[in-house]
């Protein structure tokens, strides 16, 4: 009997052991795969640099990111002679698109900066593109959409239909308004478009002061159309149409910058605990060492992460072809 415990307690023992030894072999594999993140992201960014022109890519929905804006101020300390923002964007929040516009226009004081139209620039894209003095499309690129998007569904009506009512108790009648449960008054639509009118004043602005427009040219350009690349050089929208290679022309030509100097890739690096492969490799890690159950957290965690960005809030600077979704 006795032999019989003591049996027992030696494989508790090593099984304790072995889950020790089990976590520490990953927590050295997270850490050397972690280590490698920092060298072949933010690390090797700030190398490659120096001593040339920085590319910096800008694409897909623009929303507020206080890590890209502290990526840019790393670049504005960073040895790069000049930059080169790609822009291939719809545009996405106004907040979003102007965070980004003053960080680019920060960068702009340090370093000499040009702006390529890869596929779109429109709307809060397009906020974002006339941070830079010059602004280069290719013939093909969609520039434009100046104008802002206050959007909410209202199913009042099918609410209705279905039987349900929502019952609300508030300090005043426009607060939390308009909410999509009821039909919107009269006084919510106005201080609504109080709102938009605000911004798209706000937008035109920037637009005619950055770009030199008259009132006339402003008005023909404003009316929230986009506008091709070749278009909208005659617009004063664009400067030039070209590509990248036009892009280190200009900065040769009127920056003085060496035209042996490489182009090469600046990333603005997302917030460090969520670098996609970090999460992959750390699950991918752990399931080998026998601890699925925190792989699938962290594979949940990436999962709440997409979901959440999904949502945008706020005024939307946004463009999309009519019926898309």
């Amino acid at each position: 009997m006795s032999l019989d415990s003591d049996v027992i307690v030696d494989r508790r023992r090593i099984r304790r052991k072995l889950t020790f030894w089990r976590v520490a072999a990953a927590v050295v594999v997270i850490a050397a795969v972690v280590g490698a993140g920092v060298i072949a992201t933010g690390g090797r960014s700030s190398l490659t640099t120096a001593g040339s022109i920085a590319r910096v890519n800008i694409e897909g929905l623009i929303r507020s990111d206080q890590d890209r804006v502290e990526a840019l101020e790393r670049l504005e300390k960073s040895q790069a002679a000049a930059v080169i923002v790609h822009i291939n964007s719809p545009g996405g929040t106004t907040a979003g698109s102007e965070q980004l516009y003053d960080a680019l226009t920060r960068l702009k004081t340090k370093k000499p900066l040009v702006v390529v139209v890869e596929g779109l620039a429109a709307s809060g894209g397009y906020i974002t593109a006339i941070a830079a003095d010059h602004i280069i499309a290719r013939q093909s690129s969609l520039v434009g959409s100046i104008g802002v998007l206050f959007q909410f569904p209202n199913v009042s009506e099918l609410l209705k239909t279905v039987g349900v009512k929502v019952e609300e108790i508030k300090s005043s009648p426009l607060k939390a308004a308009p909410n999509g449960f009821e039909p919107t008054s009269p006084e919510a639509r106005a201080a609504i478009d109080a709102l938009v009118k605000d911004s798209y004043a706000w937008f035109r602005g920037l637009v005619k002061d950055r770009r030199g427009m008259d009132e006339a040219l402003l008005e023909k350009v404003a009316d929230g159309r986009v506008f091709t690349g070749r278009q909208a050089v005659e617009l004063k929208l664009v400067d030039q149409v070209g590509d990248e290679k036009t892009a280190v022309a200009w900065l040769v030509q009127e920056k003085k910058i060496k035209s042996e100097l490489p182009v090469r890739d600046y990333k603005l690096n997302p917030r460090f605990g969520d670098l996609t492969f970090l999460r992959t490799a750390a699950s991918v890690t752990l399931d080998a060492f026998g601890l699925s159950g925190i792989a699938r957290r962290i594979e949940q965690a990436g999962l709440v992460q997409a979901v959440d960005q999904l949502s945008m809030d706020g005024m939307l600077a946004l463009w999309q072809p009519a019926g898309s979704n």
